[in-house]
């Protein structure tokens, strides 16, 4: 069974598998903090618990729990590693919390499914002159893979490169579908 949580400060809902929300809702101490009504929308686009408390002597403290990275140390800890430190979601959506759509990964493989800054909006396309550049990046280097006339087909040869040196891990760019208009340029 699918549980969907309404977050307290946004319109979406957090996934969870029924076990999962099981835990959420029957652990002592996130009973106490009331965790699952208390879910919010982080800046970064996940779900996260966050509370200030007041200490004895007047000073504050603010506890913040990542559901995401929560869910992955309970249920998912046999597969950290040394390098795989950082959870990630499979199919990109922050919000889904489901275990299967939730992976150890290291670093580099988290920079990599980042979002692109590119103004093409492919990653690791630039635009240069009237041309577009590909380039990746191989052991924190830039290497250029060539010049092409269209942000897609550069788009498209960066793809080819992501999956021969990284393979499922690799980022792939979405091509969009060009309208006739876009196309010749018009």
């Amino acid at each position: 069974m699918l549980y969907k949580v309404k977050l307290k400060n946004a319109e979406e809902s957090v996934l969870l598998n029924d076990h999962v929300y099981e835990y959420l809702t029957s652990d002592p101490y996130l009973v106490q903090v009331d965790f699952i009504n208390n879910l919010r929308k982080h800046s970064s686009g996940c779900a996260v618990f966050q509370k200030t408390w007041k200490k004895a002597e007047g000073t504050y403290k603010t506890e913040t729990i990542y559901l995401h990275k929560l869910i992955a140390e309970k249920f998912l800890g046999e597969q950290r590693s040394g390098e795989r430190n950082l959870v990630g979601a499979l199919n990109s959506d922050k919000l889904d919390c489901r275990l299967e759509n939730l992976a150890w990964r290291s670093r580099a493989v988290a920079s990599r499914q980042r979002k692109t800054s590119s103004k093409t909006g492919y990653t690791g396309v630039y635009k240069e002159n009237k041309r577009y550049r590909a380039v990746i990046s191989i052991d924190r280097k830039s290497v250029h893979i060539g010049m092409f006339d269209t942000a897609d087909e550069a788009a498209l040869a960066y793809n080819k490169k992501s999956i021969e040196l990284y393979g499922k891990n690799g980022k792939v760019n979405i091509i969009k579908k060009q309208t006739p208009m876009e196309a010749s340029g018009d």
